[in-house]
């Protein structure tokens, strides 16, 4: 299943290459005039000594806090970029250039208590990490190792939320739970091959504005353009590769959407047989505890 989802996720995102501009073009030349404002206003005299304001050094607190309000002000720009874009993928939809509203805002809600969810997840299984080292030695460090990708595959069953806030759909984190069942690691590894190809993605893209300063190095302009579209660059960089992996998730769960996004009805008789026998794996050690705990009372 792992290799359908990741095979399905990059189909997904390299046929609507031109969809994400098309849906976001207004919000990149936000994007593009926020940060050149303010890479402009933070740019001193001698120039940037790396390839944008967002990666220099903080030095003051004013400067430190109005980077803070640009790394917002990008995230927000992002989220409307990310949910114009799965919209336009699931529905079709075809909205105004430029919109921020309670939809965008509840997706944002859902990303931070997503992230809430994988930091907390973390402690327990960190704890369970230092028990285990404590006694095994080695196989506690595995443990350590693990735990990440433990928290992941959390976060990843949860986060069907994101583009069923996107096209309005009032599926909630216990429904998203439930709809994940027997896929959860499927989904964790798919994650993980995508965070590194967007890694990977956003490296080259640093690369390349880097090797531009051979031929603009002494224009104060291109360093202000440079030190623009990077981020903004880096963004549309994440919103294509994260927002092609989650509208596959959601068509799995969501039968409709799937001829869309370029499902098969292979592909979902092989996620429906997966699920049927997670379910039926898991009322078996359901049926197995209960009767543990039976047996343990009439002792």
């Amino acid at each position: 299943m792992f290799i359908t989802v990741l095979e399905r996720s990059l189909a997904l995102a390299q046929h609507n290459v031109a969809t994400l501009f098309k849906t976001g073009w207004a919000y990149i030349l936000v994007l593009v005039a926020l940060n050149f404002s303010i890479g402009s206003s933070l740019m001193p005299e001698e120039g940037f000594k790396t390839i944008s304001y967002m990666t220099e050094p903080v030095e003051t607190v004013d400067e430190g806090a109005l980077r803070a309000l640009a790394g917002f002000a990008n995230l927000l720009v992002g989220f409307s970029i990310a949910i114009a874009f799965v919209r336009r993928i699931l529905i079709d939809a075809r909205d105004f250039p430029l919109y921020v509203g309670p939809r965008t805002f509840k997706v944002i809600i859902n990303q931070i208590v997503l992230n809430l969810i994988g930091g907390l997840s973390l402690i327990p299984l960190a704890i369970l990490a230092t028990m285990l080292a404590a006694v095994t030695g080695g196989f506690g460090l595995l443990a350590f190792l693990a735990a990440p990708f433990i928290a992941l595959m959390v976060m990843q069953k949860f986060s069907l939320v994101l583009p069923a806030a996107a096209v309005d759909d009032p599926l909630t984190f216990k429904e998203s739970w439930r709809a994940t069942n027997g896929l959860g690691w499927a989904m964790a590894f798919a994650a993980l091959v995508m965070s590194l190809l967007a890694a990977v993605l956003v490296g080259a893209w640093a690369l390349f504005l880097n090797l531009t300063e051979m031929v603009f190095a002494a224009n104060a302009l291109w360093q202000q353009i440079r030190s623009a579209v990077f981020p903004m660059g880096t963004m549309l960089i994440l919103v294509w590769v994260f927002s092609s992996l989650h509208a596959t998730y959601y068509g799995l769960i969501r039968e409709r959407f799937a001829t869309r996004i370029g499902l098969k009805a292979e592909d979902l008789q092989q996620f429906e047989e997966t699920r049927s026998a997670a379910e039926v794996r898991n009322r078996s050690r359901a049926r197995k505890a209960l009767a543990g705990a039976r047996l343990v009372r009439r002792r």
